[in-house]
């Protein structure tokens, strides 16, 4: 009788844990089948430089080669909005790429504050101007990344935080673009090259501040890249190019792959 009471006890036991065990199973499974990825910000995100655009994103540039899409065919989120666009300034990512966001969104990534540094334009007046030029303009970039910037990315990550509140979002800074004393035996002097690796340094400086007041996660791309900048002789990046200026300074279909994509997929 005993052993009988003992071995219904058990089985009870038994079928109560594969119970649990089966319903842990099938929540961890809903989950799964619930997450929701939206991707949003510039070029960085976007794909420039590393081809194979989906014509159907216009002048967004969108490819299945950036970061953001080679992570959703990964990992197969249920949703995948990808709403980033080449040229982006914090306040086309508040006007045209937030409609994806909701309550359900589950994660979140975005590359923004390079355009309205004013990235292209200091990279022109580089390789147009004079070193003194260059290093004024850069300067400049510099003040409105202390005076301007702040708030600006302040209003796109409030935005974010009020439609995706339960979002973990990872924000992705710039790689530096060149290796110093490196390959390159023309172009830019190297006060030049030094010049723009500081203003990037400073630019992800001040957007790992402004992400991390917002409770968000910054992703640094800065250690990846090295060892692959502009004269390092194997580049993840597109230095000048006359015939494409558009993919100039953004990352190939490799700075993508081995670059940015592990880095996110290290924080998401």
């Amino acid at each position: 009788m005993r052993l009988s009471r003992f071995a219904t006890l058990t089985s009870a036991l038994l079928l109560a844990a594969g119970a649990a065990l089966f319903g842990a199973g099938q929540a961890a499974a809903s989950a799964q089948a619930d997450f929701g990825y939206v991707a949003l910000g510039d070029s960085y995100s976007s794909g420039v430089g590393s081809g194979n655009y989906d014509s159907g994103s216009g002048d967004c540039k969108r490819t299945s080669r950036a970061y953001p899409a080679l992570w959703a065919a990964a990992h197969s989120p249920q949703t995948f909005s990808f709403t980033a666009c080449s040229g982006a300034r914090t306040g086309d990512v508040l006007s045209g790429q937030l409609g994806p966001l909701n309550s359900g969104t589950d994660l979140v990534s975005i590359t923004i504050g390079g355009n309205d540094a004013g990235f292209s334009d200091v990279m022109t007046t580089c390789v147009l101007q004079s070193e003194s030029t260059c290093v004024s303009r850069v300067n400049q970039a510099k003040a409105y990344v202390d005076s301007t910037l702040p708030g600006q990315l302040d209003q796109v990550y409030n935005a974010i935080s009020a439609r995706a509140p339960a979002a973990h979002v990872v924000v992705l800074g710039y790689p530096r673009f060149y290796q110093l004393n490196g390959s390159c035996v023309a172009g830019l002097s190297e006060g030049e090259r030094s010049a723009i690796n500081g203003a990037a340094d400073y630019l992800n400086a001040a957007i790992a501040k402004r992400a991390a007041n917002h409770g968000f996660t910054f992703a640094s791309v800065t250690s990846a890249f090295t060892g692959h900048e502009i004269c390092s002789g194997s580049a993840w990046l597109h230095s000048l190019n006359w015939a494409n200026i558009g993919e100039s300074y953004h990352p190939t279909a490799t700075g993508q792959s081995s670059g940015y994509l592990p880095v996110f997929t290290g924080k998401a």
